[in-house]
């Protein structure tokens, strides 16, 4: 029997029983729906992510206190002389620029207001680094650093909150802690980072911030950093520049050969990747849960292709009686499981897209956009192609080792 033959013959048997083919593909409908809507959104989550610290700057790497790795018998520190000395174009000619910063949260008051910010103190090639320029204003400059001046630039949702009917807030005075600043800008729209909203944020001079702040210090008296970050001559270069950067601080911090860093070093790909690997078990540990659905479907039409041999026995004995054979009988009824499953496949693939534009219209005000791939789509056809033929074989193996002298007897 030609292909083409058996699915005329499947589509004409299963329109004859339409309602029930149609609860039987639902199982299959529901489980490729739910598997392309869960990859699209683990795609989504790892694609989201990635923008999200690429957002950050390009070429970046942080230096951060103390280790991850090893347990310190001593207290770990960056201070302003530890990124002063990483700016070093012998030392260090691969690192193409500086930021050190100092971070905390403080209360900010405008007068009928009050809020907890976070607070950054930084210095002008923050702006370079983080390419984050402001919407109105000016930014720090060296010579308010220098100066250790009192002033500030707001985050969108700060001067929303403490000046919502202000377009440029800029003149006014706020209190970071009881001391006044005056806001010299407000900050261009970021959005909701990985770690909350980067647009909560006032930015104040380093040095007005170690001084007035956070005026926190070392066993010796100089000022503590939270972090630094370092900005590579390009991608390419950015291992050269983490190993520049590591043996000036671990001569710095005089560290013997064989001693663990009192530092770490870590660059965007590395939390990107990091990242991307738990996300990628999560799309898959979700995939998984909803392919259980398509193991329903699968029974569910081993069930019907059982009930329909049984139904058909006498039009199987005809057959057989009038010469067909055990090869056509299995391939007639092999087609109907494998057309059942690939119809289901093909609404469920329609229904995941939509599920997929229905996640992403909810979450469209935090940036976020499930990702439709052909990987996920190819995946599902052919998953569902073999949940029809495996589940398939059984019945239609039965149908074709019917006896022809036994079938037509049966009523």
């Amino acid at each position: 029997m030609k292909l083409w033959e058996s699915i005329r013959l499947a589509m004409k048997a299963l329109a004859a029983n339409k309602l029930r083919a149609t609860l039987t593909m639902l199982g299959i409908i529901i489980g490729v729906g739910a598997v392309i809507t869960l990859m699209s959104v683990g795609e989504g989550v790892q694609t989201y992510i990635t923008e999200q610290f690429q957002s950050i700057g390009s070429n970046l790497f942080f230096l951060i206190p103390g280790s991850f790795e090893h347990e310190l018998t001593r207290p770990a520190y960056l201070t302003l002389r530890d990124a002063e000395a990483l700016r070093d174009p012998i030392a260090a000619p691969d690192i193409l620029r500086v930021a050190p910063l100092v971070q905390g949260s403080a209360r900010v008051t405008t007068p009928g207001r009050e809020r907890t910010v976070d607070v950054q103190g930084v210095t002008p090639e923050y702006m370079f680094v983080r390419n984050w320029e402001p919407r109105v204003g000016q930014f720090i400059s060296q010579a308010d650093n220098q100066g250790s001046a009192r002033v500030a630039l707001l985050g969108q949702d700060t001067a929303n909150y403490f000046f919502p009917n202000t377009p440029d807030p800029s003149g006014e005075v706020i209190r970071v802690n009881g001391v006044p600043f005056r806001i010299i800008g407000v900050l261009e729209v970021r959005g909701g980072g990985s770690f909350g909203s980067e647009d909560a944020v006032v930015l104040i001079p380093l040095n007005t911030a170690l001084s007035r702040i956070f005026p926190r210090r070392t066993n010796r008296g100089e000022p503590r950093l939270s972090f630094i970050y370092v900005q590579a001559v390009s991608e390419d270069r950015m291992n050269a520049a983490i190993e520049e950067a590591s043996q000036i601080l671990r001569q710095r911090h005089r560290i013997l050969p064989g001693q663990p860093d009192d530092f770490t070093a870590i660059s965007q790909s590395d939390i990107i990747g990091t990242f991307q690997q738990i996300t990628g078990v999560l799309t898959v540990f979700l995939g998984a849960i909803a392919g259980i659905s398509l193991l329903v479907g699968g029974i569910g039409i081993m069930n019907i292709m059982l009930v329909s041999v049984t139904e058909r026995t006498r039009e199987i004995g005809l057959r057989k009686a009038v010469g067909a054979r055990r090869r056509d009988i299995l391939w007639q009824f092999l087609t109907e499981a494998v057309l059942l499953s690939m119809v289901g496949g093909g609404i469920g693939i329609l229904l995941g897209g939509s599920g997929a534009a229905i996640v992403t219209y909810l979450l469209r005000e935090d940036g976020f956009r499930a990702v439709l791939t052909p990987q996920s789509v190819l995946l599902a056809t052919l998953f569902s192609a073999a949940v029809g033929l495996f589940f398939g074989i059984y019945p239609a193996q039965r149908a074709a080792a019917l006896n022809p002298i036994d079938a037509l007897r049966y009523e």
